[in-house]
């Protein structure tokens, strides 16, 4: 499925919190996402779109020196396995090349086998535990780190490419 990604804009902030919902045991607030679209200078957040133009997932990360720290990444229940977390990610990646970071890094729930593996195609690697890290059931959070942004695209690239011929 093709995805389109755009800045997240507040006309997007009650379908990403909706996704939110579906999505995390406690969720972020509308408020939340006002906030760090208005107030945080350090976040950037996109959406993505499938075809109809329906919002199928949005993604944020803070900007801090020349790292780009992933804060969340969701997509709709009914879009899940469909590429979208990938297009997330991609967008993400270029987002914060365009904006200057040279390194990525996200934390991922220790049982959450489909992220992780999704971060280990674009080259992300693990890297330390929080542990506890998760306040609904105190699970620990793998902290996993891209440091060859570049490359984590032109290889996708590559792939893709392979995969059309």
């Amino acid at each position: 499925m093709e995805y389109t990604v755009s800045l997240m804009t507040l006309a997007d902030v009650d379908d990403v919190a909706e996704i939110e919902r579906q999505s995390f045991p406690i969720p972020w607030s509308r408020a939340a996402f006002v906030d760090e679209l208005t107030r945080n200078e350090r976040a950037l957040y996109i959406v993505i779109r499938d075809e109809s133009g329906t919002m199928a997932g949005y993604g944020g990360m803070w900007l801090v020196c020349e790292e780009a720290h992933v804060t969340n990444i969701a997509v709709r229940s009914d879009r899940r396995r469909q590429g979208a977390g990938m297009a997330i990610m991609v967008g993400l990646i270029g987002l914060a090349q365009s904006k200057g970071a040279s390194r990525m890094t996200l934390e991922v729930r220790v049982s959450n086998r489909p992220a992780q593996e999704l971060y280990r195609k674009l080259g992300f690697v693990p890297a330390g535990v929080r542990r506890r890290y998760y306040m609904d059931n105190r699970e620990d959070a793998l902290i996993m780190w891209l440091d060859d942004m570049s490359g984590a695209l032109r290889a996708l690239d590559g792939r893709q490419d392979a995969d059309a011929e």
